[in-house]
């Protein structure tokens, strides 16, 4: 382990392909170095960590919204506190909900709490080729996320035309000085060329004092959330709900997926299917369901898709499931 946290942000609007080009990073990191990865889902349930790859991996979650707006910061420098004072990892990799906005980020990685541990070194922003300008001329978060990257991959290419890929570019160009691009499909872009500065080491630093100590940690809570300049609130309003899918037949279920609305912006979760496991992964109007081999999936999570969009169509979501699924709660 070493004396400082590299920390590295993947961000990108919902069901641009981050966990998919997590797993890139986490199977090409060296065994000699220790990784953490931290996850943020918006929903009430984690989905994204059950996709993480890799047995030894140390992956924490939190969940109920962004790590970024009020509602779980706390979470979020608790977690934060708890990985520099008991964990201490070489690389802590943060794959932010697609509905945050990242501006904080960094101040919150330097609260004088954490000694110095925590060197932030990149924030790697997912576009997805096909429905990013969709997504961005309807949501603020799109725009944050480009403002505070510093590189991007362009995913999805091989469903998207030349044409999209350099209205992206142009995009991106307005709120980046200077953007970095990578093309690529399933986040595949070439790792030598790239994923160096991720997975080496740099220079050592001096070594940072433990323990943090937790009254001091919730002090530097309660000021940080009194900081006027903090970003304290989500830059769109959605809702997310929890839609709970009995066992039954691969038919049966895409019964369900074709009556989801349109407008609804991602659903993801593990359903059984004909005796079989399969996750299923829907993005602004298309779905997909491929069956999981080999993976256990508690039973807490087993059944239960999690549902993000505009908060009138997942409040409607009870009538449009009817007698396919049953919702369990809306947030």
């Amino acid at each position: 382990m070493g004396a400082v946290t590299d920390v590295f942000l993947i961000t990108g609007f919902l069901g641009s392909g981050k966990t998919t080009f997590l797993n890139r990073l986490t199977r090409a990191f060296p065994p000699d170095r220790k990784l953490v990865i931290l996850m943020n889902e918006f929903g009430d349930i984690g989905v994204d960590g059950l996709l993480v790859e890799g047995e030894d991996l140390e992956v924490l979650e939190i969940s109920r919204g962004s790590i970024f707006c009020v509602c779980v910061k706390t979470d979020f420098i608790r977690g934060l506190a708890g990985i520099a004072r008991e964990i201490r990892p070489d690389v802590l990799i943060i794959e932010a909900t697609g509905a945050a906005d990242p501006g904080d980020m960094k101040r919150d990685l330097g609260l004088s709490v954490f000694r110095n541990r925590f060197r932030f070194r990149e924030q790697i922003c997912l576009i997805d080729a096909v429905n990013f300008t969709a997504v961005y001329d309807a949501f603020a978060s799109v725009e944050k996320q480009m403002a505070a990257a510093t590189c991007f991959i362009i995913n999805k290419t091989d469903l998207a035309g030349p044409s999209e890929v350099i209205r992206i570019r142009e995009i991106v160009g307005r709120h980046h000085p200077d953007p970095v691009f990578h093309e690529t499909t399933f986040g595949g872009i070439p790792l030598e060329r790239f994923a160096a500065a991720v997975l080496s080491p740099e220079a050592p630093a001096s070594p940072s004092p433990a323990p943090l100590p937790e009254a001091e940690i919730d002090q530097a809570i309660e000021i940080l959330l009194r900081d006027p300049l903090r970003v304290m609130l989500p830059p769109d309003t959605l809702a997310s709900a929890v839609i709970h899918v009995a066992d039954g037949t691969r038919d049966d279920f895409l019964g369900l997926s074709d009556a989801l609305p349109a407008g609804l912006l991602r659903a993801k979760g593990f359903v059984r299917l004909d005796g079989d496991v399969h996750l299923f992964s829907w993005v602004m109007g298309k779905g997909e369901v491929r069956r999981v081999a080999h993976r256990k999936i508690p039973d807490a999570i087993l059944g239960r898709l999690v549902c993000i969009g505009p908060p009138a169509l997942v409040k409607a979501l009870p009538d449009v499931c009817g007698t396919h699924a049953v919702v369990l709660k809306i947030s």
